[in-house]
């Protein structure tokens, strides 16, 4: 059973910094993606960045470029989102997910597994 469980997030003010971990257990991730989602009061649900689980290949929305960096430790089994300038509209819960397959996708439909979530906020 796969079990993915976020970690890091807080509150932080504007400017700042956090870094978000998610350990992911429960089958081999060779052939798939890892992802960071957030979802915000009355929002909904958007792609934060993505990387492939082997290879170096990440993806970013262009809200967090520059700013957030994805990575995983392959041998820790988890993937981190480095989050940098941080901006109130950052705020938001944020979630990883992975889908099991080898073609890239944003939209979170196409994301097998979830975890619970972890809340971010940012203060101005």
């Amino acid at each position: 059973q796969v079990q993915l469980v976020e970690s890091g997030g807080g509150l932080v003010q504007a400017g700042g910094s956090l870094r978000l971990s998610c350990a992911a257990s429960g089958r081999t991730f060779r052939n798939s993606y890892m992802g960071w989602f957030r979802q915000a009061p009355g929002k909904e649900r958007e792609f934060v960045a993505a990387v492939r689980w082997s290879g170096t290949s990440t993806y970013y929305a262009d809200s967090v470029k520059g700013r957030f960096t994805i990575s995983r430790d392959n041998a820790k089994n988890t993937v981190y989102l480095q989050m940098n300038s941080l901006k109130p509209e950052d705020t938001a819960d944020y979630y990883c997910a992975v889908r099991l397959g080898s073609t890239y996708y944003s939209d979170g439909k196409m994301y097998d597994y979830w975890g619970q979530g972890t809340q971010v906020t940012v203060s101005s």
